[in-house]
């Protein structure tokens, strides 16, 4: 606290330094609260992680949970549903540096505006689903992120029970999975052990911005 605050403070009638005196009690019980809540929290357990929303960012913070695996020298995976091969800056940096840790499968054709074609998607889905299932199954593989596979669950190219099923059942103790995409499918939801929402307030498309690399892939 400066001089002329000391000065203000003792003018009220209160002691120097009264404000970080009870910034500091606050703080100590807020401490306290918190050891005995961390107290009773030692289990682990492999998680279920649903991202879903309009809003941007659920493709992103999965790869950033690949990232922290990755330094903590977990092996890792992703298969990507949906959006197809293409050139992403997370693809490159995975496959390029991290292959060892990290395994990148891109199963999806585009996006089904652009193939028109169901049973093509289906299909792809399908063979993504069967990597995915390989993956989780493999209990030395820490964590799987299943990008986009919200969507394959929306339009049915997969079938919701046969996922939720397999999580439930197959799925190793100590594994974590990642399902993002938007609409996510109550099934999902219910059994998921982490669920965020992607809330869409601005978005750089509406105002006729393309995607540009480094933001969006």
């Amino acid at each position: 606290m400066s001089s002329d605050e000391d000065t203000e403070t003792a003018a009220i009638g209160l002691p120097v330094g009264a404000d970080d005196a009870r910034h500091a009690v606050k703080m100590a019980k807020k401490k306290a609260a918190r050891d005995k809540m961390m107290a009773g929290k030692s289990g682990e357990k492999g998680l279920i992680i649903v991202h879903t929303g309009a809003g941007k960012g659920k493709s992103s913070s999965a790869f950033g949970m690949i990232v922290r695996c990755i330094a903590h020298g977990f092996p890792c995976a992703v298969v990507q549903f949906i959006k197809g091969a293409w050139d992403t800056g997370e693809r490159r940096l995975l496959t390029g540096h991290f292959g060892d840790l990290c395994q990148f499968h891109s199963m999806g054709e585009g996006f089904t505006w652009e193939t028109q074609d169901r049973a093509r998607d289906v299909a792809a889905a399908e063979a993504g689903w069967a990597k995915a299932k390989e993956l989780i199954g493999d209990p030395a593989i820490r964590m799987v992120v299943l990008d986009e596979i919200n969507v394959a669950l929306r339009y049915d190219y997969l079938d919701i029970v046969e996922v939720v099923r397999f999580l439930q059942d197959e799925k190793p103790t100590l594994t974590h999975v990642v399902l993002t995409g938007r609409n996510a499918k109550q099934e999902l939801i219910d059994i998921a052990d982490l669920v965020t929402e992607m809330t869409l307030v601005k978005h750089p498309f509406r105002s006729g911005i393309k995607g540009q690399p480094g933001v969006e892939f």
